[in-house]
């Protein structure tokens, strides 16, 4: 099938991307300018790569009352929501938070769901991959505070597995009742381990890529264990800010801090641009 795609092809910059996995398609190809291999999985956790919208000064929100989301970051570019699909047809998992859950209520983790003109195409090449359907949707969340009203949680269009700790799947499972299509994983504590998670998806659910749409917390929290392969980070031309007298707007890492002698360190291995938007891959070192 031929995917509508943004309305113009990327112009590729630069690729230093290994071909090891398999490739896109011939007609994303044509779309994104190049290929994109995706590796194949460890063998004790998914694959896992991230990805985000960010601001000229590293915001991903501006943070306001209905005006939280990514959308108001990119402008809806339709470069970054095609891309934004792209990425999600290739996952066996999403992972996020309960915050963006909750400013999300409407929101399903599905490529049709940002890219609903290409969804036959992402929905062809999900079963070429040998995925199921939709992806599933992992929602980490220690205390259970989780929205009744959302979506996603209704289980009848996505699967979803809660990451959550005892008393977060009692209060859950109070707030949320018996609903189909809806799974927990307990973590012991108050704190979700997010490595014995990885390796649960790994190993009982068949998740062989996962991807990351939690917020900056939760990047934050998977680049301090180390359990981030690549990203995918598009740079918008806009200049968010952060109002004095106020918490500031969020970055694109928030909740921890690294040393200056050993920080994370990256690769970067494609760069991209359609029209004033950059569109990075870059793999962790």
């Amino acid at each position: 099938m031929q995917p509508v795609g943004p309305g113009t092809v990327y112009d590729l910059l630069f690729d230093e991307g290994d071909a090891v996995g398999p490739g896109l398609p011939d007609a994303a190809r044509e779309i994104y300018a190049g290929n994109w291999h995706l590796p194949p999985a460890p063998a004790h956790r998914p694959y896992v790569f991230t990805n985000f919208v960010a601001s000229h000064d590293g915001r991903i929100s501006f943070d306001e009352p209905g005006r939280s989301g990514g959308g108001d970051v990119s402008r809806h570019s339709r470069h970054d929501t095609w891309l934004m699909a792209l990425i999600r047809a290739r996952a066996d998992a999403v992972i996020t938070g309960a915050g963006t859950l909750h400013v999300a209520r409407h929101h399903f983790w599905t490529p049709g769901q940002v890219f609903p003109s290409d969804a036959p195409f992402f929905a062809e090449l999900r079963a070429a991959e040998g995925r199921t359907p939709a992806p599933l949707l992992v929602v980490v969340s220690a205390s259970g505070d989780l929205p009744a009203d959302a979506h996603a949680l209704g289980g009848d269009r996505q699967p979803v597995l809660i990451a959550t700790t005892a008393a977060g799947a009692a209060r859950t499972r109070a707030r949320l009742g018996s609903r189909p299509g809806l799974d927990y994983h307990l973590s012991p504590g108050d704190s979700v381990n997010l490595a014995a998670l990885l390796a649960d998806l790994r190993a009982n659910y068949g998740v062989r890529s996962l991807l990351s749409e939690g917020g900056a917390r939760i990047y934050g929290a998977l680049i301090a264990a180390r359990l981030i392969d690549e990203t995918f980070l598009t740079i918008s031309p806009v200049v968010i800010g952060s109002p004095p007298g106020r918490p500031p707007r969020p970055s694109l890492v928030e909740g921890v801090g690294f040393h200056p002698d050993d920080p994370p360190r990256l690769r970067l291995v494609s760069l991209r641009r359609a029209g004033d938007y950059l569109f990075q891959r870059s793999a962790f070192l």
